[in-house]
């Protein structure tokens, strides 16, 4: 089992909020942000990994656990959690551009910190991005379900019914133990996520980046997620697209060494 910091430290300068994180190593600095549901935790097969060669900073976003919302909080937007990043980082790594990695809704946190602090950007790594896109086909909402069922009190089928609806039928089932403690214990950041489900981004901010991209998508991810890394690859100047074998939306965590190896190449040649 993977070693990290079970008792995160926080920082609060510069915020008003007490943002937990999770960091080691040494060198080229690597923001990894998670998505949905998750936590620093969410991290846990790549710190040990990309922290032999980086300094590597995980943070629970606003809202998430350790200090979880209980409710409907409109600090919980992606914007906020973008801007609490750029405050992080510019105490974490003064002057020190850093590698911004972003998985499912964090991919979308992850390009908005981009586009409003490119100062702040070595590279950027999209992986399986959770956000719509104009001109896409429409896709069925499940949130409002999921969202009706936490209110109601049944965690357990409101987690089921949202994992599977991002990974793939059955996935929940076959999840091990520490992921679905992870994923109840943000159960409740759902009620505040609701409201961005149709949130687009405006591709023509990210056009207008300079830094060098990683597009990861997994091979047996949904294909709306395809779709959008299509879109997103035509966009980019300097840009980069792999899919990771044996992994669907979770990849990180299904192929783990072959997603830290392909983070670790775009680091090194990118550096």
């Amino acid at each position: 089992m993977p070693t990290i910091n079970p008792l995160p430290q926080t920082i609060s300068s510069g915020l008003d909020y007490p943002l937990a994180y999770t960091a080691a190593g040494q060198g080229q600095g690597v923001l990894l942000i998670h998505g949905s549901l998750c936590d620093y935790r969410y991290w846990r097969w790549q710190i040990p990994a990309l922290s032999q060669q980086f300094q590597v900073l995980a943070p629970s976003l606003r809202g998430c656990w350790p200090t979880t919302f209980s409710d409907d909080n409109p600090a919980y937007n992606i914007a906020q959690h973008a801007q609490d990043l750029i405050a992080f980082l510019r105490q974490q790594s003064p002057g020190q551009p850093v590698h911004i990695v972003g998985h499912s809704r964090g991919a979308h946190v992850a390009l908005e910190a981009a586009c409003t602090a490119p100062e702040l950007t070595r590279s950027l790594t999209l992986a399986d991005p959770g956000f719509p896109i104009k001109g896409e086909p429409a896709q069925p909402s499940f949130q409002r379900d999921v969202v009706q069922k936490i209110k109601a009190g049944d965690i357990e089928d409101a987690m089921r019914d949202f994992v599977d609806a991002v990974n793939g039928a059955g996935t929940w089932h076959q999840m091990v133990g520490w992921f679905k403690t992870m994923v109840k214990d943000n159960a409740y950041t759902l009620l505040s996520q609701i409201h961005e489900a149709a949130l687009e981004f405006d591709l023509t901010r990210a056009e207008r980046l300079n830094c060098p991209v990683l597009l990861l998508g997994g091979a047996n991810s949904p294909a709306r997620y395809g779709q959008r890394l299509d879109i997103l690859e035509s966009i980019f100047a300097d840009v980069e697209r792999t899919t990771i074998p044996l992994a669907s939306h979770g990849m990180n965590l299904a192929n783990p060494k072959a997603f830290n190896e392909r983070l670790m190449r775009f680091f090194g040649e990118r550096g």
